[in-house]
């Protein structure tokens, strides 16, 4: 017994991965980000490592810097909504 069964494919396993929200939008408290990538950091707000989670209510935003390697990286932050 072999192969796969249900699931993705592989051929459309790459559709789901990358960025899940834009710059500005408003997402509330584990919500997921990014999927599968390391081309992103977490900022301020955002737990994980490969899957970006947001951890507060907040709206998204982007900064870019430099890692121990001096290779830019853009973090991903989520500022909180004022209370």
């Amino acid at each position: 017994m072999g192969g796969r069964v249900g699931g993705l494919t592989s051929k459309y396993y790459s559709e789901t991965r990358g960025v899940k929200v834009s710059g500005g939008q408003a997402v509330k408290s584990g919500a997921i980000l990014t999927r599968q990538g390391h081309k992103w950091q977490p900022g301020l707000n955002v737990i994980g490592l490969a899957h970006l989670t947001a951890a507060c209510d907040g709206e998204v935003y982007f900064t870019r810097k430099k890692n121990r390697y001096n290779r830019i990286v853009t973090c991903i932050n989520v500022k909180p909504l004022a209370k």
